[in-house]
């Protein structure tokens, strides 16, 4: 009589299913004949500009309804390439141990959506597809504290930057308009309204910074 460790085999079990629920997270998975792919990042989210791999796992029916087994020297005869737009790279591809797992390591250097080109054949079987993986995210979600280099910050510098320029604007339509002799009758009224929305341009200019720095120190 053959005795059974139940506990032990719902520990186990819990633990498997835990690791199983992980490494889908966020992963597409299609199926091609008799094998099933699985594609996403090693490190999720992606960030731009940090050090990253794109996962691939290749697998068919075990012998064990349920199991699957991978395969190995999948990328004998496939070549797998990454995608953003009209551009593309061939991916060296790195052989996982264990068996039917490969990465290929890439910094991807903008933000945005990445794709996943499968060309070849495994053991006979065609693959040509284009398989979509998780959106590159900026540093803006890693990053802390923020530094004056953000958005915000930018924004700041550029109405900075207006304000010097509306200011000098101003002041050389002053000197003409301070040069004009308006009892001659040689005023001329369309300076003058220049003038007017020059002003209140850099009116509205610094009310904008004012909100922006009330914000910034919140």
């Amino acid at each position: 009589m053959q005795i059974v460790n139940y506990p032990l085999f719902a520990i186990v079990g819990l633990i498997v299913l835990g690791f199983g629920f992980s490494s889908i997270y966020a992963h597409t998975t299609i199926e091609v004949g008799p094998y099933e792919i699985e594609v996403g990042w090693q490190d999720e989210p992606p960030v731009v500009g940090i050090l990253n791999a794109i996962t691939i796992e290749i697998s068919e029916p075990g012998d064990v309804e349920g199991v699957s087994m991978g395969i190995t020297n999948a990328f004998k005869n496939l070549q797998a390439s990454v995608v953003s737009g009209g551009a593309s790279k061939v991916l060296d591809i790195n052989s996982d141990p264990r068996p039917g797992h490969y990465y290929a390591k890439i910094i991807p250097t903008k933000t945005g959506s990445l794709e996943l080109k499968l060309e070849g054949e495994i053991n006979g079987v065609k693959i040509n597809d284009v398989i979509p993986i998780e959106d590159v995210e900026s540093t803006s979600v890693l990053d802390f504290p923020i530094t004056s280099g953000s958005s915000s910050g930018q924004e700041v510098v550029a109405l900075k930057n207006a304000v010097t320029s509306l200011q000098k604007d101003v002041s050389s339509i002053k000197s003409q308009v301070g040069g004009i002799d308006t009892n001659s009758g040689n005023f001329d009224a369309e300076t003058a309204y220049n003038f007017g929305v020059f002003g209140m341009s850099l009116g509205a200019a610094g009310v904008i910074l004012a909100i922006i720095a009330m914000v910034k120190r919140k």
